[in-house]
Order: structure tokens, then sequence, then C-alpha cells
């Protein structure tokens, strides 16, 4: 499959890309920079501004699906709808956040007591951004949430899938790492199960 990664520099963009590449996917790995990205097979690497869909588009077309693992405070939901589309792009997977998964019902975890002062720009730029993407009718997306601790670890293949809900273990721990994020978002573009959705994945 051939496969646009936006965001291919930060964290969890490398592990998308490690991913991607280990099963065979060729992928276009898009950044404001990418020279700190090493080369490697089935990867062709791209520098594109993804708020300008001028820019954008024209390096999404001929992909089956595009992949945005940009930080959400900075960047455009309606610039990155309006790219996919004029790239005629069949599906967008997004790297989504925690904060808007329910913690008890009607009460998000952005909402709760204690929620970090620090994360909250990002945190609401990123519930906007998923208000955009379900005011979406023409386009097959899906938002992948990691629970709250999303952290680099170990790529282990054992973990759950939700859907709104925050998960929790059974310690009342809610976390996932990125490698084993980067599985789940991989199956489901394989193997889609949620379009038009969000869902989450932890342990």
């Amino acid at each position: 499959m051939k496969v646009a990664l936006i965001g291919i520099s930060g964290r969890v963009g490398s592990r998308l890309l490690t991913e991607l590449l280990s099963r065979g996917h060729i992928v276009t790995g898009i950044a404001r920079d990418t020279h700190g990205v090493a080369a490697r097979p089935q990867l062709q690497l791209k520098n594109a501004d993804a708020n300008q869909p001028a820019q954008l588009a024209p390096l999404l077309a001929g992909h089956d699906a595009a992949i945005s693992a940009m930080k959400f405070a900075t960047s455009d939901a309606a610039a990155l709808l309006a790219a996919v589309k004029q790239a005629r792009v069949p599906r967008l997977l997004v790297v989504g956040g925690a904060a808007s998964l329910e913690v008890a019902p009607g009460q998000a975890l952005f909402d709760a007591p204690g929620f970090p002062a620090a994360y909250k720009p990002e945190a609401e730029a990123g519930r906007r951004f998923l208000g955009t993407l379900r005011g979406e009718k023409d386009l097959d997306w899906t938002f992948l949430s990691p629970s709250a601790e999303f952290v680099p670890g170990e790529r282990t293949g054992t973990f759950r899938l939700g859907g709104d809900h925050l998960l929790t273990d059974a310690n009342g721990r809610s976390w996932i790492s990125m490698e084993d994020y980067a599985i789940a978002m991989v199956d489901e573009l394989e193997t889609p199960r949620h379009s038009q959705q969000r869902f989450t994945v932890g342990y």
C-alpha cells in the first residue's frame, strides 16, 4: 500500500514509519523539515507545510491513504481535509489525543479535576480537530486516541481496543507505548474497522 505519513519527524511519526516499512508498505514521509530522518528503502521524503493545501495536496496524490501525526496546536484541520480531498486520497487516519475520551458518562478527561494545565492547549486543539472530523461526511476518516500516558516503550503486540471511553489496566493506569500504538494504527490501515469513527488503544 502507498501511504503518505504527515509529521514523520516526530516521536509518533517515526514509530509509525518503522511499523509501516516493516510490513512492506511504500511510504512518502512529509514534514516541514525531514533532514533528520534517515533514508530507508521504500521511503521517499518530502518537505512541505501541511497547513498549506497547495503544497500538501500534490504530495498526497496517488496514495492509498494518508496518516497525520501532526501536533494539533500547530495544525489546521480544515487545511488538511482540503488537501486530502484535492489529492483524492480515499482514507485519512489521524493520530489523536486522549483528552476527549470519556472518564465518566458525559465527562471527558479534559474536564476532569487535575488535568494538567500545560497540556490544555494541545488537548483543546485535538478536541476541536475531532469535532471537525465528525462533521465530515465526504471522507473516510479514522481518529485513533492513545491512552492518557503515551510514551516511548516496547513493541509487545498485546493491547486492547476501545471506543470513546478511556481504557485503564487492572491497576487503574491508562497507558500505551508508541510502538504498540503504531501496531494498532497500521492494523486499522490494513483492515479498516472504524470508518468515520474515533477509537482508542491501551493496556
